[in-house]
């Protein structure tokens, strides 16, 4: 993207910005006695995006909706927060810290993309934004198993998709402050307010700010967001919504900490960077725009705009590997290399929708008929230093040190080398354009069984350019794909339900092999049946849902090394060859009752393999039948739990929960495990006034040491030590 044009982005974003948050000081229009206009602004409700209209006993899929109550319940800042909670998701190789990386089931998306989640429906995941903070969020929703069917291109495991904090036309306000150990200082607000004659506009303005220190030494982030939005219920039956998001970011690339069988893990508080490289930056500008108009009772249109553009630039001293790492001939120097990057990406969206429902004869149909288009333009530039080979018994005196970038973990002076000269490594653009269509019918044949029918037909292209070479050389290539869906559900009940189900999915792949074609998508076959309960329908004293998930997920086409000698001939080349599988069961629970008890419950076995053998894409280890995939524990479960009471004469609450995450395989074809962990935290928080709530957060009470990911042995990220935060919120 031209330099003008992404001034002009940035200016009509703030631009934007600003207008609205002029909207603060103007004057709230009353609402009438009797309330009729308010009641008029919600006579149409906000409908979503390829979700159509069925309460969850009819989905013949499981989901996890994670709200706004529970994620304040557990002091959820970022998005891992957030997907801890359900333990279908798994941390992975996050990039130094850089994004959210994440597998379902087992399966991940690209290492070297961030995981592709959706916001509001919208492909929006993808990009150099920094990790996502929580503070615009209203909910978290994991939707298991392959949703091209509807979605389209879309993660081999499942679909993230993130419900953004919209206005709900109220005059109201959150201002929240928080201190925590590390120096952490965070404010958040979150203000709405009505316009118009009938209040027919409404606005909300959500923000934060944070600074803060780490348990890494000298690791320092900044971070500043910025997340307005506005709804203009045009008539009864028309309404459109405009949201902006905008968020810049100063993160160190923090690699983590080293293993070594002999000297086991590096100190984790040593941060194995330069602090003098001086933070990633990280910028995101954002914007969608929905249109919704109601035809009828039964007939809806809902139509959508997305653009985000996304920016990474920085310097990072990393650890090296094995026949670079002196960490392996002495346990305390850690040998690394220097790179300097330059990300960008822009993403645009275009979708429309039209849901409805009919009959024929004394069967019932509800149906999603949609169409979409995406455009993913991604531009990789980086420059690199990395030192020579050395063999195994060198003798560490014989190195230089400057060469190396040596650093004692157990001593670390920084700053003690001049920054290397990186040389050429990477410069190359990427688009990926993708158009599709789809159809999803919701059959009632009577008043227990339900099925569905659901296709989607993609075609897409990749225009692959290597501006390294001279002259710049670009490759076109395309693809298509049908990807189909069949579900049923039977009705025990107006409590429970029984469904099974059957899905294909495909995720495009960045690259090319060594003839320069694009390679095949992933492709992923999926099938699961389960139980359903709504635990409402059968106690009056408790609310809340249980889910029973038995499920098996294949996939084909994973990226492998190609060993293939016309490969090898030309270099270091990936081939669509790779075969895994995943299969498990996933209980789910979320229960409240009328006396103040709060339960939330995820627990899931997943046994996640390769079916087939081939050298690894990264390093060229040979990956065996029934390997593990990396960060895939076969155990894992969070439970959560609270109690609201009265303190004296204030509301109060209490609570916990505990994280249980298995072991785990560390590095890709090789022998090297993260051990299991288990951390504990607790909080309470009383309202000693109207609208004013001070909280307690104790995280990792007991202090383990533990580790969530890794890509390798020398890329290991840490697990915080006990963390304590005091926060003051004020409703108004």
């Amino acid at each position: 993207m031209d330099i003008q044009r992404k001034r002009t982005l940035r200016a009509g974003g703030m631009l934007a910005s600003a207008c609205l948050l002029s909207v603060l000081s103007a004057p709230a229009v009353a609402q009438n006695e009797d309330d009729e206009t308010i009641e008029e602004i919600f006579v149409i409700g906000e409908r979503r995006a390829y979700q159509g209209n069925f309460d969850d006993l009819e989905n013949p899929s499981a989901v996890q909706s994670i709200g706004l109550e529970l994620l304040q319940d557990v002091g959820a800042i970022n998005l891992n927060d957030a997907l801890d909670l359900s333990a279908s998701v798994a941390r992975q190789n996050n990039f130094g810290g850089l994004w959210n990386s994440f597998s379902i089931r087992g399966f991940s998306g690209d290492i070297n993309l961030p995981s592709g989640f959706l916001v509001n429906g919208f492909n929006a995941g993808r990009g150099f934004a920094g990790p996502r903070d929580i503070v615009g969020i209203e909910s978290v929703e994991v939707l298991k198993g392959p949703r091209s069917a509807l979605f389209g291109r879309g993660e081999p495991g499942g679909t993230v998709n993130l419900v953004t904090k919209r206005p709900n036309f109220q005059n109201e306000g959150d201002l929240r402050l928080t201190f925590g150990r590390w120096q952490q200082l965070r404010l958040e607000g979150d203000v709405q307010t009505t316009l118009g004659e009938n209040e027919q506009v409404g606005v909300r303005l959500v923000g934060f700010y944070e600074d803060a220190e780490s348990f890494r030494d000298t690791v320092e982030t900044e971070k500043l967001g910025f997340y307005p939005s506005v709804t203009w219920q045009v008539s009864d039956d028309t309404q459109i919504t405009y949201e902006l998001e905008y968020t810049e970011q100063e993160i160190p690339f923090d690699r983590g900490v080293a293993f070594s069988d002999e000297f086991g893990f590096s100190p984790r508080e040593t941060f194995a960077g330069e602090p003098g490289d001086g933070p990633i930056d990280t910028e995101v500008i954002g914007h969608q725009v929905e249109f919704q108009h109601n035809f009828s009772n039964n007939w809806s249109l809902l139509a959508g705009l997305g653009y985000r553009d996304t920016e990474f630039t920085g310097n990072a001293s990393e650890t090296n590997f094995g026949g670079r790492q002196t960490y392996f001939l002495d346990g305390r120097t850690l040998s690394r290399f220097f790179r300097f990057r330059d990300f960008e990406s822009d993403y645009t969206v275009v979708r429309a929708e039209l849901a409805g429902a009919f009959e024929t004869g004394s069967v019932s149909h509800r149906l999603l008929v949609g169409a979409d288009y995406d455009r993913f333009e991604n531009n990789l530039f980086i420059l690199r230093f990395r030192p020579g080979f050395f063999g195994p018994g060198t003798d560490i005196n014989t190195l230089d040190p400057a060469e190396y970038l040596f650093l004692d973990v157990f001593n670390p002076v920084y700053g003690q080398f001049p920054q290397p000269v990186p040389g050429p490594n990477t410069n190359r653009s990427e688009e990926l354009d993708g158009a599709g269509f789809y159809i999803q019918d919701q059959i009632d044949l009577n008043d227990q069984w339900q099925i569905r029918l659901g296709l989607r037909y993609d075609d897409f292209t990749q225009d692959l350019t290597n501006l390294r070479a001279v002259p710049a050389t670009t490759t076109t290539s395309s693809d298509d794909r049908v990807s189909p869906q069949f579900g049923a559900v039977y009705r025990m009940n107006d409590g429970m339900s029984l469904y099974a189900s059957y899905g294909e999915g495909f995720r495009q792949q960045t690259g090319s092999d060594f003839q320069g074609n694009q390679f095949d998508p992933n492709v992923t076959e999926s099938a699961e049946i389960g139980f359903k309960a709504d635990l409402g329908d059968f106690y009056d004293t408790l609310s809340g849902a249980v889910t029973v998930t038995l499920f098996q997920v294949d996939q084909s086409n994973i990226l492998v090394n190609d060993d293939r000698p016309e490969a090898t001939a030309a270099g270091f080349f990936s081939r669509s060859a790779g075969e895994a599988r995943s299969r498990g069961i996933e209980i789910d629970a979320n229960i409240a009752t009328d006396s103040g008890f709060n339960l939330w419950l995820s627990y899931a076995y997943t046994d996640a393999e390769f079916t087939n053998s081939n050298p690894d894409a990264d390093f060229g280890a040979l990956i065996e039948e029934g390997d593990p995939l990396i960060n895939a524990p076969e155990h894992q479960i969070n439970i959560q739990a609270s109690q609201d009471f009265q303190l004296g004469s204030m509301p109060a609450q209490f609570g916990g929960g505990v994280l249980y995450t298995d072991e785990r395989l560390g590095w890709t074809g090789f022998d090297f495990f993260l051990p299991s962990y288990t951390t504990v935290r607790l909080f309470g928080q009383i309202e000693p006034m109207d609208g004013l709530t001070l909280r307690v957060d104790l995280d990792n009470i007991f202090d383990e040491e533990f580790y969530t990911n890794s890509f390798a042995d020398v890329w290991v990220e840490p697990g915080a030590p006990r963390r304590w935060r005091v926060s003051a919120s004020y409703a108004f």
